[in-house]
Order: structure tokens, then sequence, then C-alpha cells
């Protein structure tokens, strides 16, 4: 039964065996999903992505304050502008500011300062985290909140098609400037959204198995 303020909640329980194919197939799509660095110039239907968003949105925020901003670039020019002052930025990171662990770290994958898919990619979404509301009303747990919305919009952009890459230029408050966001919110990330080009490579790498992923503690287990 409702009671104030709330509503009762639409859910119908699945059989387990309908459960258990749904995990199998998203498991199965997942497995699939890359970061990828090389686009094609082709033009995506906006309104797919905007429905990605629409779904990233539906994540679950401190206290519902959903502290989060999606800005969809599409205009060359600007999408230009963002390209050199990250990679103005880049340079200065990979020539002096990051510590040479890191840059080991990074030397399989191929990365370095270069970075012509945010030019290439035919959308870049900046997602802001808003340290406040519009009426200067407290945020609460903001980075948790836009970490969980990125996590269903990456999800959202496989499941239909679309390929992208968690960019993170450091530091980012060039993005705001450019876009012209309010100094109450902050760049979290960069993410170029397209199709990958006809001859896209990836990284070989390979994932954590299982058990080191996830820890059981189950009654009667030893």
């Amino acid at each position: 039964m409702a009671s104030d303020g709330h509503i009762s909640l639409r859910y119908q329980r699945p059989a387990e065996s309908d459960m258990r194919v749904q995990a199998a197939k998203l498991l199965s799509e997942h497995q699939s999903r890359r970061s990828v660095r090389h686009f094609s110039c082709d033009p995506i239907p906006l309104d797919v992505l905007h429905d990605c968003i629409r779904a990233a949105g539906l994540a679950p925020s401190g206290a519902n304050k959903q502290p989060w901003t999606f800005c969809v670039v599409t205009d060359p020019a600007l999408k230009t502008q963002i390209r050199d002052a990250a990679e103005a930025e880049e340079r200065a990171f990979y020539r002096g500011r990051a510590p040479q662990s890191w840059l080991d770290d990074l030397a399989h994958l191929g990365t370095d300062h270069n970075k012509p898919f945010l030019e290439e990619a035919p959308a870049l979404v900046v997602l802001f985290a808003q340290n406040r509301g519009a009426n200067g009303s407290k945020h609460y747990y903001i980075s948790e909140s836009v970490g969980i919305a990125a996590g269903f919009f990456i999800s959202a952009l496989h499941r239909c098609g679309l390929v992208t890459l968690t960019h993170t230029p450091s530091p980012m408050k060039f993005l705001g400037e450019l876009l012209g966001r309010p100094a109450s919110e902050r760049a979290f990330l960069l993410l170029p959204v397209g199709y990958p080009a006809s001859d896209c490579e990836v990284p070989d790498i390979e994932r954590k198995p299982f058990a080191q992923i996830c820890v059981g503690y189950h009654a009667g287990a030893k």
C-alpha cells in the first residue's frame, strides 16, 4: 500500500530460469565492450544518444539530487577547441606532471597526448558533476552518484551499438570554460561517442578472473 510521499513499486518477480538467461545475455553483451580511440566520422542518431542519457539520468543518487549535467557537443569548431585544449593539458601531463610509474602502466596501451578522436567522433559528451543545485541546495555523495550515472550511460551506449572512451584530461577546467558551465559544476568525464572506425584496433588486454574481483561470505562456508 502506498503511503504519503511514496508510490507502489512496479515490479514483477521473474522466474529464476529467466533471470539466468538475462544474466548470461548481459554478460555476453558486455564481454565485447571496449574503450575505443579510433572513430568513424559517420553521424549517429542523436535521439538514440539522448535516450542513453535519459537512461543514465535514472541512476540512483544521494538524496535523489541527481547531481549531473550531460553536455552534447557536435559542432566541429567547438570539438576542435576542446581537442586543442585537451592536448595542451595532456602534453604538459605526459612531459612533466605524470609520475614514471603511471607512464609505465600506460605504455602497453599506446596512449600519448595526441587525441584525434576528440574531432573524429561525431559527438562529445561532457559529463559535469554539480557541486550544488541551481538554487544553492546541498548535494550529497556527488562523485559516487555521477560515477554510477556514467556507468549507466556507458552500458546504454554499448547496448545500442555505440562506442565510447572515458577520457579524463587533467585538469579539466577548460571544459567548463569552453562550454560556459556555471562555477558550481566541475567536469567529471569527457566521452567521445560514435561508431568504431572500420580499421579500429584495441589493446590486447585481459580481465581479472572472477575469483579476483568477487569474494563471497556465505553461511556455512569454511
